[in-house]
């Protein structure tokens, strides 16, 4: 029963320390694929030179932030809630907000 107990003990630790390897790895890989390259601007210089947020991973372009007048959150423009008013587009994160600033926009112009 002793020679039982020794083998499950060993592979509950083999199993624990073959984890966090495998997490260890996880988190160096993130970390090395988080620094740039002398070559390549920082997240944040290439976002004010450029007017655009976003990472530049994997080839892809930056994606652009826009502003929810609304709430103030920033939304990436392809997943953003579009609305055009008078020959601009503003820009929304969510149904709620959108219907909010329509109806805000309504009682001003009522008012005028």
């Amino acid at each position: 029963m002793e020679f039982l107990m020794r083998i499950v003990k060993y592979l509950f630790w083999l199993l624990v320390v073959s984890w966090s390897v495998a997490l260890l790895r996880r988190v160096l890989v993130w970390m090395v694929r988080g620094v740039t390259t002398p070559g390549q601007p920082s997240d944040a210089a290439g976002a004010a030179g450029s007017g655009a947020s976003g990472h530049t991973q994997g080839g892809l372009a930056p994606r652009r932030l826009v502003r929810d007048p609304v709430c103030g959150m920033h939304v990436a423009e392809e997943l953003s809630i579009p609305l055009r008013e008078g020959g601009e587009i503003v820009h929304f994160c969510s149904m709620a907000c959108r219907d909010k600033h329509a109806s805000k926009v309504q009682r001003m112009a009522a008012n005028a």
